[in-house]
């Protein structure tokens, strides 16, 4: 029994402290006046009887109630129910308020009262319990207050006095309590049934009423999670009715945090608390809490719910979340269930509001047991006696529940609110309630309701019920004499009496005689001492937790066959059948994802234990600890599945032996986990072995179960051993139950037990922290690492624990300092043992004994780690792979060290997963690079995977950091490697390998990469190094010096010394064809020098004229001079000059050219002078039928824009040029028009003049408008790409602008993307019409191919100004190209197709397709003019050696078939790109010093070919493989072919190769087999060139031969089917992705090394399993021809004969006749062959017109206006139809041109003079501002838009170590950025800053290396994100201009 009232207090107004109406509250009496012993008095209760503050009012107020909650420090409520009213007071007002003295509730604004004679002051009548009794209070001050105020006759005293010690009240579960305080009153007290159950009324039911059911499940989980809570309401009552509400909900927790249903408004500052809260508030007090970033504030008033951004509330996990909200509608909506019916039933009657509140209640308790559902099972007692200690398992619990990631379960059992359930609903032996009875069936009654939804609401009403019971247990109407209660109220109005006197003192001593009386009466009550508290009772655990769903990929994992790969794995592992067991590992590993396979591991490992220690071999120990590590690598920090709590016992049994007395356990391998530095997970493995020792404490002896022996010890039999077995709550239930009746001696017996237990448990646990915690580091070493990386774990060092970080002290530790790694060790050891040990109640002494004890623990482990270390390292290394050097070419030999490593899968390998990665080794020769392998896929590593390139290939090679799924958890040091040849090798190297050796083997790379000398590449490298010029001494004589120099001179010119005594020599004579030949010694007077001539320094003359006659003949048989024999070019009017012969005219030229016979050598030289390099136009085909002339040349030399202008303003005549340049000019012009007069066309010779251009331009023009679709796609898309313009068109007011009067401007600037390739618009009637006005009538005889402004015509002459890609497109292309073919990482599985752009993407985003078209259009050009027009065309673009060689040579492709053969494909190669000069060694990247990126024009050039080989399969007699293969080898440099630039760089280096070489492909049969190729010996690979290997290679196999190839030789010329005319369809979509950017063989590498395919052929019947991307497909599956030549070669062999030649045997076959096989031309095909040729001859149409327009002045732009309505026309632009109605229409004021509103600004035609009438003038038409005149600089303005904010010239720094450049800088406020341009003319910017990224802009100081006359003042820094930039301005105030208006732009 306790008492109903605590204290009874009576507080009143502070006078004397009145300022301003406001003051506080004092406490006036207070009865009894000395505190209770078990109950202390709270000071501080007047701050809560007025929450809004006391002040005086001048109106009397209604009497009110609060209630308000204090918390002491034990955590204990006290409720204090305060009865406020008004007292009238007469004021005189002591102190102004308006002095300085302020309030006491100065920070709450409150308006000055003004004083009345009569005011009215507060007094509260308070009550002080412990009960929580609130209608009981309120009737008892309401009783106090009638009888004051009606003066009723009874003492207050009586009344006080009976209410502080009559009234007693008996616990919970109680009787009925009936009093009366003495005043005639008649009260009743009912306690609740169960004590801990709390009592709500209405408090919930109102809550979900005011708040709804979103809300308030919101603001439910906000209180559950810990958050801070605040209501606001303008009710007191409703506040603290809300908080007792949240409060209840949370049953069976209890709110453990700062409780205040009602805060005063002079506390306010607690909302300012870090720590969580229930506070409610009143609403005046709203604004001032809305400042409050992390507080969750509820308005009951307007049933809102305020949530801060910064505030995350968590949810229940979904279907528990839906189902509270769906069973509070049921309850609170029961109308839904019939809302849908068609035949309504009456709607059902809803319940009171106070069941209804039971009901809510019981939906949230139904909630909370369904989240706990099994959380008995996860107590962990560790202590039963004296008091039981309990613990909570939680990781365990979210495991078993599949909780772990739920913020909500986890939060919640993290808060204190759980702790606290622990500790009060824990011991297992104790009164039960509601909540334990539903936890015990709650999951039967879910099973019913699973199939009877209906259920559930009858569920929820019996719960209701029983809380109903709960606060009413004798409820009226149940008994039979009901009660009738009688309180006193006053009446109405009687607090509005104005004579009504004040309350008077309370007379103490009366109070107290009263409660002394009381209290003696009561206590010989016998009835009140005959209360029965509720018995105890073992509380049943319930179900198990349940619930955890696996992944869904994972329950494949857990099936049966997946466990028998696991155990067969272990089992193989323990027979020592290592070879199964590693075969299994894959399966294994993907079967350890889940769970139950890690569980069922550790309990097979456990199983096959035998002791406490367990000796494995080597083997063994790898593969166990490997399985440890993928068992607990799966595992999360929280070991929610005890699968790390099953690893500890074993990884302290199983070991291995490394020498006596050294032993290495499995704990040293398995540190690198996270859960080993959780605490959590130790307390709660330490708390699960207490609990087990306990149990064991306490069970009976295992010798009283004497067991049947069972034949079988299956895992039945042991569970239901373990059945039977009581558990650990139930032991402590019993125990706990017995333990009042033991004697004292036998409680102290088991309290020292059960705290021994603890304390052994404490030092095993310590023990196993430091032999998992101390890194093996902290032993002063690391041992090396070995081992089979396909044997090791992913995370573990398996047969080394230790390697050195200093190389001394091999002892274990130094002075018993353990290090870094030690103490934190110790010191984390020492926090657990103060934690376990405080909760588990271990004695100080033993706590002490413990912390003594771990750091000698740490240092023992420190000298065992030592011992480990050191013997590891002697320890004979698991044998990995061996190292086996691969296959090499002739003459090829390793380089260096090959370094293991892992061949990593890039992009390109994603199509072969189970290939990569692959473990092997990265070698380095003096050739290639080379990964050779097998992968680590044991279901592939049967295979060899190979991927190399030749090591002059390498365009990029980096560091990376390696990460892989089969690698380890730490990145991995790796390289990656880039390659021209579409390459990547991508590996990570092995652990074994020192960053030493990878720095070595980069620098081999490099070193090798470029070498010193030409001569030390791969192909050169046999012969002797290059002479070292510096370091031989000075020549001291003017003899010595001429000796040597003639001496050198004739050796590198070939002379070969004679067998005579005295030695002459000679020029070898010899039939070979070879380009590499020494040049012709014409300056020389003799060819023949003997050493004794050259040291007398005499000359002899005899034989001079024999020799110098053999040397022309054998200059003669070069290729390239043959082949100009064969086109007619060696004999008149043409001649082969010798001028070149030293290489004086030209460098890159050869020593012999075709020149007209006209022009002489002295000619020659004085016109080189005008191009450029000196490579002055020499001609290199001849049309057979025509006679037309191919020349090429460099570029002229010409004056650019400032010289033309410089020239036209005011300067001296006299200045011009020099008379040499006038004569080398005047020679141009006659070299011109030497080759004007040998053009057939200049003389009208052509028969045949329907094939000129003007009826070219006719018949194309006929076919405008109606031309067949496909005509259309033949000729889509002929426009010439811009160089420089940016994709825009020639003809347009664009282009006009960048090319004015001259078009001469070359813009070198970077286009961006695809603008440089935008495909220009076709050229309308219009243009053709300006064009062909006047000079389409004539036809020129000799078409100049030139850059734009290479100077003007002559007679005969017209230059054609192109658009070209140049080198630097070239190589951005490729780059791009290169990236898109070989990508360095595969794409995300599950990225977007927007934000990962596919392969073809990519390849169209390069550019590389468009600049083939733009080939095939300008080579399409140069084919229609020699053999349609008739005329010659001279190449004179550039350098002469890049873009001039790509268009000559696909021009004589197309033109001559002779080409298309294998030979003459070689002569083109070499008289094009060899003599005629290309700087392979410069494009390819080939010099000692590295060039910034790889220019592959050669490569264009072949991919070209391949796209025409597609469009024309029968026109070429090498197949695509042929092609590919010089493309691989012509940057191998295996072969000297492709080393250098020109024939003058072989000569001078003695590249004079043995050209006796023997024409075995006379001989009919096969005389060398397989090793024909590699036949050659060191010396003999230096002199082999490419095509001679290849001849040798095609006399072998037809590997380069076309088997489609038909010459069709035999039929004759007019025939429809044939022309020798190749004529491409140059449209992008007509190109394809060439095989050489993508294909790979990953058996053997890359497949262009023919030396190193072995000859194993499959039988005729085996069968193989053919991969794309490993084996090569047409080597595994020949085509129909191939396969019977290998038949017939096997038929031969079988019957002993010596086979024949292949070529002889195909040159055999009966070829049938070709006249029967061939069939009449069809009408549709004749019509795609006049379309075909129609297109191509468009094209080259649009080349000359497009010139023309560029060469035309600027035109005048047109004036648009709005076209009047008219019949139907088409547009000009795009030629769609243009109706005028529809006013979409415009037209030139001008030209009258008609087009598209849309098509005005994009019409490229010019506007001509007006055609036809002038349109009738428009008054509505607005005429845009056009200029009509520009000037010199207006016609190079800059075309961007024109949001310019400011612009201006501006010096920016480049990166470190650059230096300053001038910029044209244009600030753009619209798109918010900072372009910058190379020039002010140019329109396409360099590059932009962001300002969105810009931090600060500031003045900087003087930068070092500043720019020329520059201001200290004029620098500044503009700083973003990434960078700091910094910019120079012209001056100071520029400089601050430049600062103000970005600062501007960034506000």
């Amino acid at each position: 029994m306790s008492r109903l009232v605590d204290y009874f207090v009576i507080v009143g107004f502070d006078h004397e402290k009145e300022r301003g109406g406001l003051s506080n509250g004092i406490i006036l009496q207070r009865f009894p006046e000395i505190n209770w012993k078990d109950t202390p008095f709270h000071d501080g209760i007047e701050w809560f009887c007025q929450p809004q503050g006391w002040a005086l009012s001048t109106e009397r107020s209604e009497p009110r109630f609060y209630v308000s909650v204090l918390t002491d420090v034990d955590a204990n409520r006290h409720y204090c129910a305060c009865l406020c009213f008004n007292e009238t007071v007469a004021i005189t007002p002591t102190k102004p308020a308006d002095e300085d003295e302020e309030s006491l509730d100065s920070s709450r604004h409150v308006s000055n009262i003004t004083h009345h004679s009569i005011m009215y002051a507060p007094k509260c009548l308070v009550i002080v319990s412990r009960q929580d009794y609130i209608d009981t209070f309120r009737n008892c001050l309401g009783i106090i207050y009638t009888v004051w105020v009606e003066n009723l006759g009874v003492p207050l005293e009586t009344l006080v006095g009976n209410l502080l010690g009559c009234v007693l009240v008996p616990p919970a579960g109680g009787p009925q309590v009936r009093f009366s305080i003495g005043a005639g009153d008649r009260q009743a007290l009912q306690p609740p049934a169960a004590p801990p159950m709390p009592v709500t009324h209405n408090a919930v039911y109102m809550l979900l009423r005011l708040l709804g059911i979103h809300n308030s499940v919101t603001l439910w989980c906000a209180v559950m999670s810990e958050h801070k809570v605040l209501l606001v309401s303008l009710a007191g009552a409703r506040l603290s009715a809300a908080c007792r509400a949240l409060a209840a909900l949370m049953f069976p927790f209890r709110y453990a945090h700062v409780y205040i249903p009602l805060l005063p408004a002079g506390l306010a500052e607690v909302l300012a608390t870090p720590t969580p809260f229930l506070i409610g508030v009143h609403s005046s007090l709203k604004e001032e809490v809305s400042e409050l970033l992390d507080v969750i504030v509820a308005d009951l008033d307007v049933g809102s719910l305020h949530i801060p951004a910064g505030v995350n509330i968590p949810r229940p996990e979904g279907k528990l979340l839906s189902s509270l909200q769906d069973a509070l509608a049921l309850v609170l909506q029961p109308e839904l269930k019939s809302a849908d019916s068609a035949f309504a039933p009456p709607p059902p009657s809803s319940s009171p509001p106070h069941m209804l509140d039971k009901e809510i209640r019981a939906v949230f308790m139904r909630t909370l047991a369904k989240l706990l559902q099994g959380y008995r099972h996860c107590l962990t007692i560790i202590r039963i006696h004296p008091s039981p200690v309990l613990t909570f398992h939680k990781a365990g619990f979210l495991g078993a529940r599949g909780l772990s990631q739920c913020p909500f379960a986890v939060r919640l059992l993290d808060s204190m609110f759980f702790n606290g359930l622990v500790a009060e609903r824990g011991p297992p032996w104790r009164p039960t309630d509601i909540w334990d009875e539903l936890v015990q069936n709650l999951p039967e009654q879910l099973r019913l309701e699973s199939l009877n939804p209906e259920l559930e609401l009858q569920h929820i009403q019996d719960l209701a019920m029983q809380l109903h019971l709960n606060e009413n247990p004798n409820p009226q109407g149940v008994s039979t004499q009901t009660y009738s209660q009688r309180v006193l109220r006053p009446p109405e109005g009687a607090s509005a009496r104005i004579h009504q006197p004040p309350l008077p003192p309370l007379d103490a001593e009366r109070v107290h005689a009263v409660i002394e009386e009381v209290t003696a009466r009561n206590a010989n009550n016998p009835k009140l001492s005959a209360i029965r508290l509720p018995a105890p009772r073992i509380i049943p655990p319930g179900a198990s937790p349940t619930g955890a769903v696996e992944h869904t990929q994972l329950l494949l994992t857990n099936s049966a066959r997946r466990l028998e790969v696991l155990r067969a794995c272990v089992a193989a592992t323990f027979e020592c059948r290592y070879a199964d067991a590693r075969k299994s590992f894959p399966g294994v590993v993907r079967a350890l994802r889940a769970p139950g396979a890690r569980a069922a591991l550790v309990r097979d490992l456990a199983a096959r234990l035998p002791t406490n220690k367990h000796l494995l071999q080597h083997h063994q120990f790898e593969l166990v600890v490997r399985l440890m590590n993928c068992a607990l690598q799966s595992a999360s920090a929280l070991d929610e599945h005890s699968v790390a709590a099953a690893v500890l016992p074993l990884a302290t049994a199983y070991c291995r032996k490394l020498c006596t007395g050294v032993i290495q356990y499995a704990y040293m391998c398995i540190q690198e986990h996270q859960v080993w530095t959780s605490q959590q997970f130790w307390e709660a493995a330490f708390y699960q072995e207490v609990q087990r020792d306990i149990k064991a404490l306490y069970l009976p002896s295992p010798t009283h179960h004497h067991r049947m022996p069972s034949p079988r010890e299956d895992d039945e039999y042991i569970s239901l051993l373990k059945a039977q077995e009581p558990s650990a709550l139930e032991i402590a239930a019993e125990q706990m139950r017995l333990w009042p009746s033991l004697p004292p001696e036998k409680q102290r017996e088991l309290i020292a037990s059960e705290e021994s237990t603890l304390y052994s448990q404490a030092i095993h646990y310590a023990n196993r922290m430091v032999y998992l915690l101390l890194p093996l580091e902290g032993a002063g070493r690391r041992a090396d690492v070995r081992g089979d990386d396909a044997d090791r774990a992913s995370n573990s060092i398996t047969n080394s624990v230790a390697e050195s970080d200093s190389a001394d002290a091999e002892s274990g530790f130094e002075e018993a300092d353990p290090g870094e790694a030690g103490n934190n060790v110790i010191k984390m050891v020492s926090r657990f043992v103060d934690k376990v040990c405080t909760e588990g109640g271990v004695t100080a002494d033993h706590v002490r004994c413990l912390h003594q004890m771990v750091p000698g623990v740490v240092h023992m482990h420190l000298e065992a780690l030592d011992a480990v270390a050191r013997e590891s390292r002697r320890l004979p290394p698991v044998q990995k792979p061996r190292i086996a050097w691969p296959a090499l070419v002739a003459g090829e030999a390793g380089a260096g060290a090959a370094l293991r490593a892992l061949l990593l899968a890039d992009g390109r390998g994603c199509a072969l997963p189970q290939l990569l990665p692959a473990e092997g080794a990265l070698f380095l020769t003096n050739y290639r690079l080379l990964f050779k392998g097998v992968p680590l896929d044991p279901y592939a590593c049967e295979a060899t995977v190979v991927r190399s390139f030749p090591l002059s290939a390498l365009t990029r090679e980096k560091g990376v950091r390696a990460a892989h799924a089969q690698l380890e958890h730490a990145l991995h040091d790796g390289l990656q490697l880039r390659a021209a040849t579409f390459q990547l090798i991508k590996v990570a190297l092995d652990e074994e390998v020192s960053s030493e050796q990878a720095e070595a083997f980069r620098k081999a790379v490099a070193r090798l990469r470029h070498p010193s000398h030409p001569l030390m590449h791969f192909a050169l490298a046999p012969r002797a190094p290059p002479p070292a010029d510096l370091a031989q001494p000075k020549h001291h004589t003017l003899k010595g010096f001429a000796k040597k120099t003639l001496l050198k001179t004739a050796r590198r010119a070939g002379l070969k010394p004679k067998p005579s005594k005295r030695q002459k020599y000679v020029l070898p004579s010899s039939d070979a064809r070879s380009l590499t030949s020494p040049p012709l010694m014409s300056s020389l007077s003799a060819d023949t020098l003997s050493l004794e001539e050259l040291e007398l320094g005499g000359g002899a003359a005899e034989g001079a004229e024999c020799a110098h006659a053999r040397s022309l003949e054998r200059v003669r048989e070069r290729v390239y001079a043959r082949d100009w024999a064969r086109l007619g070019l060696a004999a008149a009017p043409f001649r082969l000059s010798h001028a070149n012969a030293l290489y004086t005219l030209c460098r890159s030229y050869p020593a012999v050219v075709a020149v007209p016979e006209s022009v002489s050598d002295e000619s020659l030289r004085r016109a080189s002078r005008c191009y450029r390099q000196g490579r002055v136009p020499v001609l290199t085909w001849r049309h057979p039928r025509t006679k037309a002339l191919l020349a090429r040349s460099a570029a002229s030399h010409h004056k650019g824009v400032m010289g033309m202008l410089k020239s036209s303003s005011h300067q001296n005549p006299a200045t011009t040029q020099s008379g040499t340049e006038t004569t080398s000019s005047i020679e141009q012009e006659r070299y011109l028009a030497t080759l004007v007069s040998l053009t057939p066309a200049s003389r009208g010779e052509l028969d045949d003049s329907s094939l000129s251009l003007d009826s070219l331009l006719l018949c194309c023009e006929e076919q405008q408008h109606n031309h067949t679709p496909l005509l259309s796609k033949a000729a889509g898309t002929l426009g010439v790409l811009g160089r420089g313009s940016g994709g825009k068109s020639a003809g347009g007011a664009g282009a006009t602008r960048h090319f004015g009067r001259w078009g001469s401007l070359k813009d070198r600037r970077q286009p961006s993307h695809l603008e440089l390739y935008t495909p220009r618009a076709r050229l309308s009637a219009v243009d053709l019409d300006a064009v062909s006005g006047e000079g389409m009538a004539r036809r020129a005889a000799l078409y100049v191919l030139a850059e734009k402004g290479a100077g003007g015509a002559q007679a005969g002459v017209e230059p054609v100004p192109l658009d070209y890609p140049d080198a630097r497109a070239t190589k951005h292309a490729f780059k791009k190209l290169l990236r898109a073919a070989a990508p360095s990482a595969p794409a995300p599985p599950a990225a977007p197709a927007a934000d990962e752009p596919g392969f073809l993407r990519l390849v169209e985003e390069s550019g590389w397709l468009w600049q083939l078209r733009q080939l095939f259009q300008l080579s399409g050009a140069v084919v229609d003019l020699l053999d349609v027009q008739g005329s010659s065309v001279l190449l004179s673009l550039e350098d002469g050696w890049d873009v001039t060689a790509q268009i000559s040579s696909l021009a004589q492709i197309c033109l001559d078939p002779y080409y298309r053969t294998l030979e003459g494909f070689r002569i083109l190669v070499e008289k094009e790109w060899l003599a005629l000069g290309h700087k392979f060694q410069q494009r390819s990247n080939l010099a000692a010093t590295p060039q910034q990126g790889f220019t592959p024009t050669f490569l264009m050039f072949l991919d070209a070919v391949h796209q025409l080989q597609k469009q024309f399969p029968l026109a070429f007699e090498f197949n695509d493989y042929y092609l590919r293969f010089v493309a691989y080898h012509c940057v191998s440099c295996r072969f000297r072919t492709f080393l250098l630039d020109s024939e003058a760089q072989r000569a001078e280096l003695g590249l004079t190769p043995d050209e006796r070489r023997v024409d075995v492909s006379r001989l009919g049969v096969e005389t060398c087999g397989a090793g024909a190729a590699s036949a050659e010996g060191e010396d003999g690979r230096a002199a082999l060139g490419l095509f001679e290997y290849v001849e040798r290679l095609h006399q072998r196999s037809p590997l380069f031969y076309n088997l489609l190839y038909t010459p069709d030789l035999d039929n004759p010329r007019s025939t429809l089917y044939y022309d020798p005319v190749l004529r491409p369809v140059s449209a992008v979509s007509s190109l394809e992705v060439w095989e050489y950017y993508v294909s790979e063989e990953l058996s053997h590498g890359a497949p262009y090394e023919p030396d190193l395919w072995s000859d194993d052929r499959p039988a005729p019947l085996q069968r193989r399993l053919v991969v794309g991307g490993y084996d090569s497909i047409s080597r595994c599956m020949p085509d129909a021809f191939t396969g019977l030549l290998e038949r017939l070669r096997q038929l031969e062999l079988e019957l002993g004969h010596l086979p024949q030649k292949w070529r002889v045997r195909w040159d055999q076959l009966e070829l049938p006749n070709t006249l029967e096989l061939q069939r009449n031309a069809s009408m549709c095909s004749g019509l795609v062959r006049v379309a075909t040729r129609a297109a191509h001859r468009r094209g080259t149409l649009e080349v000359l017109a497009r010139a023309r327009l560029a060469a035309a002045p600027p035109p005048a732009a047109h004036r648009w206006a709005p076209a009047p309505a008219a019949a139907p026309a088409r547009c000009e632009h795009c030629a769609d139809l243009l109706w005028g109605p529809l006013g979409c229409g415009a037209r030139c004021a001008d030209c009258g041109a008609l087009c598209h509103e849309r098509c005005a600004d994009a019409l490229a035609a010019p506007c001509p003079p007006r055609l036809g009438p002038p349109p009738p003038p428009d008054r509505h038409a607005e005429r845009p501002p056009a200029a009509v005149s520009q000037q010199y600089y207006e016609q190079f303005s800059s075309n961007v838009a024109e949001n310019r904010t400011h612009e201006g010239h501006l010096y920016k720094r480049g990166a470190l170590l650059k230096g300053w450049k001038q910029r044209w800088f244009v600030l753009d406020s619209i798109k918010h950025q900072l372009r910058y341009y190379d020039a002010m003319e140019d329109s396409h910017c360099k590059g932009f800053i962001d300002l969105a990224e810009v931090l600060t802009v500031m003045q900087a100081p003087p930068a070092p290396g500043p720019p020329k006359k520059c201001d200290d003042r004029s620098f500044f820094d503009l700083r973003t994100s990434r960078r700091t930039y910094n910019f120079c301005a012209s001056d100071a105030n520029a400089a601050q201009e430049w600062i103000e208006k970005l600062q501007a732009c960034l506000q």
